[in-house]
């Protein structure tokens, strides 16, 4: 077997070329992800201040910490002599080609971060959107999953909801319950008015203010349509829905009012 012989002065050669540049790169690899945990503790103590949703919290750190990072190691390897231009250019066109295949994926993504971000409905809400009505049970990153009043789970993908038309029914502490009831032409609309008032004034969950309305909305083809509008608190509004459509239809009757509905006269007429 041959001695092997250390060349010192090759040794050092390497040593004064690539030396200075190689405690650079640790420098910078040591002081950059110092630097970086500083920052990504800021950022932490940010999210926690701004009351940013917890399932996002993590993810945003773990993606701000993942980009500083790699910041971090390209620049040491840069320093070591390391081309870096081909390197960058062959991870864009990877990154490019990952976002077309994916881009459905991350249109979802980007509507979790924005719903997460603005809470435009939380979990619990009452929800109109996308076809859909329910409650909402749970936001995830890519989708958000509603509960039907008749307990059906609807997943909807969080890109069309970010970027759709919504309506939140939890988001008022008052709603608006508005019908519309027909009496018969001849009847007597002022004792209408008086029967649909004492019938208002007779539920607790019905509010003073703003003033249950009520007025003639149309002279339809078999009926003379009185609107009534009454405010009350967001939870009370099917309660008080149903309540009076029940009221309405026992009480009529018996105050001599009519419910008029649809029906055809037929006439015959004999031929001499």
């Amino acid at each position: 077997m041959e001695d092997f012989n250390f060349d010192t002065d090759m040794f050092l050669n390497f040593a004064l070329e690539y030396g200075p540049g190689l405690l650079k790169a640790i420098a910078v690899l040591v002081i950059g992800l110092w630097v970086v945990k500083i920052i990504v503790g800021l950022v932490r103590k940010m999210l926690e201040k701004s009351n940013v949703d917890p399932s996002l919290r993590g993810f945003l750190r773990s993606m701000v910490s993942i980009l500083l990072k790699v910041m971090v190691y390209i620049t040491a390897l840069g320093m070591l002599g390391v081309e870096m231009t081909s390197f960058i250019a062959i991870l864009g066109a990877a990154g490019l080609a990952i976002g077309l295949a994916l881009s459905g994926t991350l249109q979802n993504f980007a509507g979790g971060v924005m719903i997460l971000l603005f809470k435009p409905y939380k979990v619990g809400d009452f929800i109109d959107a996308q076809g859909h009505t329910g409650t909402v049970k749970e936001i995830q990153i890519f989708v958000t999953i509603l509960t039907t009043p008749d307990n059906k789970t609807v997943i909807i993908p969080n890109g069309p909801l970010a970027t759709g038309s919504m309506t939140n029914f939890s988001t008022q502490p008052t709603r608006r319950v508005d019908w519309t009831f027909g009496i018969g032409y001849g009847d007597d609309v002022d004792k209408a008015y008086e029967v649909l008032k004492r019938l208002i004034s007779e539920d607790d969950r019905i509010l003073s203010e703003p003033e249950p309305f009520m007025a003639v909305s149309a002279l339809a083809d078999s009926s003379v349509n009185i609107v009534v509008r009454v405010w009350v608190n967001a939870v009370d509004y099917w309660g008080v829905h149903f309540r009076l459509n029940e009221e309405v239809y026992k009480t009529f009757d018996k105050e001599g009012l009519n419910i008029p509905f649809p029906q055809t006269d037929v006439h015959l007429h004999k031929v001499d």
